[in-house]
């Protein structure tokens, strides 16, 4: 029975699908009497469906070799396109990830989502949303992996213009999807060019050919780049980052998906492609410095935040930052770790934002205060997600850091991690502060503990996130294919790991004993005033953008449309008027005279033997 549901593991991503489809009579207005919640009982069986299926195969394969299903698409001459399919502990195990928290979303969304007459329409587009990004954990293909980001950004489309009614919410989503367009358009031209060196592009053939191929210097560091692209956009990476942010107009439950396993995905193609990118140091240290900048510039970031969702979205920008930096400098195992530790701690924290938003009916962390001891599921499950992020004993990402530290021991990345743990350390406290302790403000004196379809997805996902830990010290076959683990006594014996903690110590500190006015006056001196608003409005990189790429875009634009109007169409239209011109004349040679007829002959072949003889002379 195991081995059949390994054998047709591949069935897992249409069980999503299958839920967005049976959504249609509810989400289309064709059945109205019964409400929308049958339709996301439906998504949320086969969502289940999918779990339980992922869960028993990735129990059948654990330990054992990996296997790949191969199923052919396209065959013209020597031109073959196949689409692959790899069975291993590291892909199940990302399809677990995605799969298990899938399902605590949709359980999730039935509370936060009870009073929207859309819910099946939402529950649709997350069926549609959890079938890509499950196609994307097993695909051994870069073929089939391009077609699922596609898919994939669809999605976040459809998923941040839920409510459409709202401006905000349509240019959210138009920015969101434009800016995932550009990294999928560069991807398709790393595609396209890797295939014409006939290497197949099924992940595990790229493996073997990566080392033995001889490119040119630029051509690798061209293709390299190519292929970074689309994973830079998918986990809002600079110069791509900021439609995350502006992504957060969508519902709770979807941004939860967003900042937890949609930004993993992308990292996940990114750690496949790795043997690409050791081709070129340039690619390799490209990678480092997008991961680095992004992950200090974005924890900088989320500090001057004072909306709730948004200072969470600058943290995932920061913690998939650092995954950049774990591949580039090829630690597989440590970006693995991290996205596994990441994904669960930030679905923790939006679970406990979106209960507060839900209960206050406001995102601003200045309003808010006192709701430990009105919502303790909450609190609890912000604070365990907080602590699962900063580097704090015995908790996940203590053994991460560590682990990165004993494998790859540079000054460099030391500071980085002091940086990132510091910052962000500060950033969670100083939320925590403002939202859950405190005097009560008017918009949470009477907030209620969330509705059980939230607080149950909280609290098991909060036991979870407390048994991470356990993940890198006693899952060593998970990673047998990246590298090996090191033992708890030899990560807590590196002083440069106690550094790492006393920074985490520090920034709670900071975040616990520096002053937050709730007005947030701004500062009297320029000088305070022109730092605060450069972080608070992401460096003005839109205001960059609007200056650079839009304004040489839109010059392109109106050049191609003066030439359209007034060149091209003016030819035409001149050709055109020529001909209306001459047959006007013409029409008045037609006599029906043959004499008139043969003499217009001779003389236009006169002329023509005229011009010849010219010609020829």
């Amino acid at each position: 029975m195991l081995d059949f549901l390994v054998r047709y593991i591949w069935i897992v991503p249409f069980y999503g699908l299958l839920g967005a489809v049976l959504t249609l009579p509810w989400s289309m207005g064709l059945v109205q009497r019964t409400g929308p919640r049958p339709a996301a009982y439906f998504n949320l069986l086969t969502s289940a469906a999918a779990f339980i299926h992922g869960a028993l195969a990735f129990t059948a394969s654990w330990g054992g070799e990996p296997r790949e299903i191969v199923v052919p698409w396209l065959h013209a001459a020597d031109f073959k396109l196949t689409l692959a399919i790899r069975v291993s502990p590291v892909s199940l195990g990302a399809l677990g990830l995605i799969t298990g928290i899938t399902l605590v979303t949709l359980i999730y969304a039935l509370g936060y989502m009870e009073k929207d007459w859309s819910l099946a329409r939402f529950f649709g587009m997350m069926g549609f949303f959890e079938a890509a990004l499950s196609g994307i954990a097993l695909s051994d293909s870069l073929l089939l992996s391009y077609g699922l980001l596609e898919l994939l950004t669809l999605s976040t489309y459809l998923l941040v213009g839920f409510w459409y009614a709202q401006p905000l919410v349509v240019t959210a989503a138009r920015d969101a999807f434009l800016t995932k367009r550009v990294g999928d358009i560069f991807l398709l031209m790393g595609l396209v060019a890797l295939s014409s060196y006939g290497v197949g592009l099924t992940f595990s053939e790229i493996d073997t050919w990566a080392p033995r191929a001889e490119l040119p210097p630029m051509f690798a560091a061209l293709l390299g780049l190519a292929l970074i692209a689309a994973p830079v956009a998918k986990c809002a990476q600079f110069p791509l980052n900021l439609w995350l942010d502006e992504a957060m107009e969508a519902p709770n439950p979807a941004s939860l998906m967003r900042n937890s396993v949609v930004v993993t995905a992308g990292a996940y193609v990114l750690i496949q492609l790795r043997p690409i990118f050791a081709l070129s140091p340039v690619v390799s240290d490209s990678l480092i410095a997008i991961g680095a900048l992004t992950a200090v510039g974005a924890s900088l970031v989320a500090i001057a935040q004072i909306d709730l969702k948004r200072t969470l979205s600058h943290s995932t920008s920061a913690y998939l930052g650092l995954v950049f930096v774990a591949v580039g400098a090829g630690q597989l195992d440590i970006a693995l770790l991290l996205l596994l530790i990441h994904a669960i701690a930030k679905a923790l924290l939006y679970m406990s934002a979106g209960s507060v938003i839900l209960s206050s009916n406001n995102q601003n962390i200045t309003e808010m205060g006192g709701l430990w001891s009105r919502m303790p599921a909450t609190t609890s499950a912000f604070v365990v997600g907080s602590s699962g992020l900063v580097m704090l004993l015995p908790l996940g990402n203590f053994w991460v850091m560590g682990q990165w530290l004993h494998e790859f021991d540079s000054p460099l990345l030391l500071v980085l991690l002091l940086a990132v743990n510091g910052l962000s350390a500060v950033n969670l406290t100083r939320v925590f502060r403002l939202v859950f302790l405190g005097t009560p403000h008017p918009k949470t004196r009477r907030a209620p503990e969330a509705p059980w379809p939230m607080a149950l997805p909280m609290v098991t996902l909060t036991f979870v996130a407390l048994l991470a830990p356990l993940v890198p010290q006693r899952w060593q076959p998970w990673f047998q294919d990246t590298g090996s683990l090191a033992t708890a006594g030899e990560v807590l014996a590196r002083s440069d790991v106690l550094l790492l903690v006393l920074s985490g110590i520090l920034g709670v500190a900071l975040g616990a004993v520096v002053v937050l006015p709730r007005t947030w006056s701004r500062p009297v001196r320029a000088s305070s005033r022109f730092i605060q608003d450069l972080l608070a409005y992401d460096f003005y990189i839109d205001r960059v953008y609007r200056a650079t790429v839009v304004q040489l875009v839109g010059g392109f634009s109106r050049l191609a449309d003066w030439l359209d109007r007034y060149i091209v169409d003016g030819l035409v239209n001149l050709v055109g008027l020529s001909a209306v011109l001459s047959g006007q004349g013409l029409k008045y040679s037609a006599s029906g005279q043959l004499q008139f007829y043969l003499l217009t002959i001779f003389v236009g072949g006169a002329l023509l033997f005229a011009l010849l003889m010219n010609w020829q002379f």
